[in-house]
């Protein structure tokens, strides 16, 4: 099953389709009226392993997020998760009601299932369509936020009886999200502090620790009775943003633990559902579809952002890409187990919508976004900067891979300014490693190792950060990272940085014996020393 879904990814990535569909065409094939023929209509144990995974996927997710630019638009999201959602709800509630003709019960559990934007979807689009990075964060955060409030929303109007007053429901989930929100943010705190002072015997337990963090974080979160979902979101983004050992192995274990987790949620979801049973539901899927996708989603939106000053063209842009994938459906399965009568019919109405509209959507994010010129092709990729701390030495080992589009190609070792206290002591490229000069060029594809000591650690990678976007000038020309001072000149500085005095005209550089010398400088170490 594992090895037709990573060729089912491939097939994906070269035709176009959203994976979720291929892997939900795969439960389906499985199921009762596929070629499995496997009778399967456990909605409750559908509904765990859904939570389990949505877990999984939002901490891998978490882990990804970047702070820098998800600070920026965290107001946005915010409020597209909140004030968003209830519009959402509403038109999309009145649409079902007066066009499908639903009730109103299960108008509202269907508006309040597919108001929520899929983090699996989101998160997978945005691997492939390069955003502006503060469109990228409005996305991620509201994706990874607005699970909370729609399922406290889908629960209340699935419970039997009469529906509690709006306010009952705002103070709740406010209450929810509020306990939610402290709980992932102080097991985050907490968990970065432990794993970053405490080495462990190996670091292959590095990913281990990180996602169990995560998962405590959802199991405390939910015991409170508060936001499981968010809380385990924001303790993954605090320890992804917290410079953690072995980030890349780390980064690596949760996405493949992602892909796992995907996988597993769609293929159950298609055999949970029953495709000629379907048949019915397929025009009123597409009704509401059209209320959620064509009203409901611009109108959140374009009342959610009128205080923060968005253009018209990103709010187009985040209208289209609100995605629907996985989690509508699991949630759907709620009032199936809490026996809401109709509640096969919403199930279906769901499964078609989300369907329909991720093959419209989905592919077609990218040709929108060119189309509005909010395509973001040429921006600089980041650093992959991996940390291993040396208790015994008090120091780090900085593992530095420069990508492709790193703005730190080109730039001479010695033009890094690394501040007193590290040093690049090795280069790796195509497979040969040697120890640099201060005159050896950086190509694309090298791979670093920084030592640095434990007081300027931070420092340091922020130097290397800053370089790798802005290049040698990045800190005249204002981007990011702090300017190391300059040494001074002459025996002094000998002293303080324990660095032996650039190479005049004429004098050779001595290399390190023991090791071989970068084949690019060996031959030009004669050459004058460039100034900085």
């Amino acid at each position: 099953m594992l090895l037709v879904a990573v060729a089912a990814v491939r097939l994906s990535s070269r035709s176009g389709l959203p994976s979720l569909l291929i892997y939900l065409g795969i439960g389906i094939a499985l199921g009762q009226d596929g070629i499995g023929n496997v009778a399967f209509d456990n909605a409750e144990l559908t509904q765990v392993i859904g939570y389990a995974a949505l877990v999984v996927i939002l901490a891998e997710g978490g882990l990804g997020t970047k702070w820098k630019e998800i600070k920026p638009a965290l107001p946005s999201a915010v409020v597209m998760s909140t004030l968003g959602v209830a519009v959402s709800v509403g038109i999309t509630a009145a649409g079902a009601h007066y066009l499908v003709g639903l009730d109103w019960r299960q108008a509202l559990i269907i508006g309040a299932v597919v108001s929520s934007t899929d983090a699996a979807a989101v998160f997978s689009v945005l691997r492939k369509v390069p955003l502006p990075a503060r469109l990228t964060g409005v996305l991620e955060a509201e994706s990874g936020f607005n699970d909370a409030p729609v399922v406290i929303l889908v629960v209340a109007f699935s419970t039997a009886g009469p529906v509690d007053h709006w306010y009952v429901l705002v103070g709740e989930i406010a209450l929810e999200l509020a306990i939610g929100a402290a709980i992932g943010l102080a097991v985050g705190w907490l968990g970065s502090l432990g794993l970053r002072s405490v080495a462990l015997p190996a670091s292959g337990l590095y990913p281990i620790a990180v996602m169990a963090i995560a998962v405590t974080a959802y199991a405390a979160g939910a015991m409170a009775h508060g936001s499981g979902f968010l809380a385990v979101y924001l303790a993954a983004m605090i320890m992804g943003n917290s410079k953690l050992p072995h980030w890349p192995a780390t980064r690596g274990f949760a996405d493949g633990l992602g892909w796992i987790a995907q996988i597993g949620m769609f293929v159950l979801l298609g055999l949970l559902v029953t495709p000629h049973e379907l048949l019915d539901d397929i025009w009123p899927a597409v009704i509401v579809g059209l209320v959620l996708t064509m009203v409901a989603r611009p109108a959140s939106v374009l009342i959610s952002l009128l205080p923060f000053g968005t253009s018209m063209r990103e709010q187009v842009l985040l209208s289209w890409a609100g995605l629907r994938g996985a989690v509508p459906i699991v949630l759907a399965t709620i009032p199936m187990v809490g026996g809401v009568e109709g509640s096969d019919q919403i199930f279906n109405i769901v499964f078609v919508l989300v369907v329909v509209y991720t093959l419209v959507q989905g592919p077609t994010l990218p040709w929108v976004a060119r189309r509005l010129n909010l395509g973001d092709g040429a921006e600089t990729a980041d650093l992959g900067i991996e940390s291993a701390p040396l208790e015994r030495l008090r120091g780090h080992l900085l593992s530095v891979a420069i990508p492709e589009k790193s703005r730190m190609h080109g730039v001479e070792v010695a033009e890094l300014r690394l501040p007193p206290g590290a040093a690049v002591t090795l280069v790796v490229r195509d497979g040969t490693s040697f120890v640099p000069l201060p005159t050896t060029v950086l190509r694309r594809g090298d791979e670093l190792l920084v030592v640095a000591t434990d007081p300027v650690r931070d420092a340091a990678e922020r130097r290397l950060r800053a370089v790798g976007q802005g290049g040698k000038l990045a800190d005249w020309l204002g981007t990011g990272g702090e300017p190391a001072p300059r040494p001074a000149t002459g025996k002094a500085s000998r002293q303080v940085t324990g660095k032996p005095p650039a190479p005049t005209a004429g004098t050779a550089a001595k290399p390190v014996t023991g090791m071989p010398q970068d084949p690019v400088t060996a031959k030009a170490r004669t050459t004058e020393q460039k100034p900085l």
